[in-house]
């Protein structure tokens, strides 16, 4: 099959022939057919998450069950299915005896401890697949698998409450989508942006406002919940100045700048939320909005044979706003 292997860190993708893999127990084969490259991805082949190379990346798969390995009952040959971020766990920590095994310290990441999803075909552990709704395509699936279920997750772990109004701080490949999820569960959704180039497409999203930071975020009425999808934490920190008492800021971009908490928020008993994928129920209902139409991926979609071009795009930030690899 011909796979996308990230040869060390910090090495050009290369498009190889290399072995099909083989299902072993408990696993599945998928044959993809639409696979997310996500911002993560660069992260990686940068050597800021661990993993030994070489290695293909790709966490966002979806695609069609081809093989069963041994033991599996829960799966068929002809699902439509896709794998999220974590796949199995210890089973025997504290966090997963509580059955969360997403905090788990020693959990299995797709394309991170595994071979990941830019490639033909893929192995998963068939209780870490999730059959696909009828009616959604594979390539609007794909990146649900990791942004939409990072910000649905985000959003529901902040417990939104009736008249609370939700901003949007990064308005990109997950950005773009919380936007829409707020929207679609029926709250008054603000984006924070400076990109004035932006606002149309933001509005057509389904942003009630469109302000350009937490100054004119609080003049507008503030925010009860803030979805801080951007990978610069100056950002999220200047948002959050427009935040009400006893708002929550659900942080989901990933920065290496600090992000200080203010005697402000103190004052106003603002809570700070760390979030990057939850309960597996929320994986099921973002597959659902945008099965039902309520929520669509902004994509662009690149063959197997050009994922370098694709992976350069997505570096240098030039994606609107997710970028989709269809092997077959």
């Amino acid at each position: 099959m011909k796979a996308a292997v990230v040869p060390a860190v910090s090495s050009k993708w290369e498009v190889k022939e290399i072995p099909t893999p083989k299902p072993g127990p408990n696993q599945v084969l998928i044959k993809i057919h639409a696979s997310g490259l996500c911002y993560t991805d660069v992260h990686i082949t940068n050597g800021n998450l661990p993993t030994q190379f070489p290695r293909t990346l790709g966490h966002e798969p979806v695609g069609e069950i081809v093989e069963l390995g041994a033991g599996v009952t829960t799966r068929r040959v002809g699902d439509r299915a896709g794998v999220p971020w974590v796949q199995a766990s210890c089973g025997r920590c504290e966090w997963c005896q509580r059955g969360k095994r997403e905090l788990c310290p020693n959990n299995v990441g797709t394309g991170i401890q595994t071979q990941g999803s830019h490639a033909e075909y893929m192995v998963a552990f068939a209780d870490a697949t999730q059959l696909i709704p009828e009616g959604l395509g594979y390539e609007q699936a794909a990146p649900i698998f990791c942004a939409g279920y990072t910000v649905w997750s985000g959003f529901r772990v902040a417990e939104p409450k009736p008249h609370d109004r939700v901003a949007v701080v990064g308005i990109g490949g997950l950005g773009h989508l919380a936007i829409q999820y707020a929207k679609a569960a029926g709250f008054e959704t603000i984006a924070v942006t400076k990109s004035k180039d932006k606002e149309k497409m933001i509005r057509q999203l389904g942003a009630d406002e469109v302000v350009q930071d937490g100054a004119a975020l609080l003049a507008s009425g503030g925010a009860d919940v803030l979805l801080a999808t951007s990978n610069s934490w100056n950002a999220t920190s200047d948002a959050a100045k427009g935040m009400r008492p006893e708002g929550r800021i659900v942080i989901m971009g990933v920065s290496h700048e600090p992000l200080p908490f203010t005697a402000e928020m103190m004052f106003k008993r603002v809570s700070l939320i760390g979030s990057s994928q939850n309960a597996r129920e929320h994986l099921y209902e973002a597959l659902d909005y945008a099965a039902k139409g309520k929520v669509k991926v902004v994509e662009e979609t690149y063959p197997l044979n050009e994922i370098a071009k694709a992976y350069d795009r997505v570096a240098n930030g030039k994606v609107r706003f997710r970028a989709v690899i269809t092997p077959n």
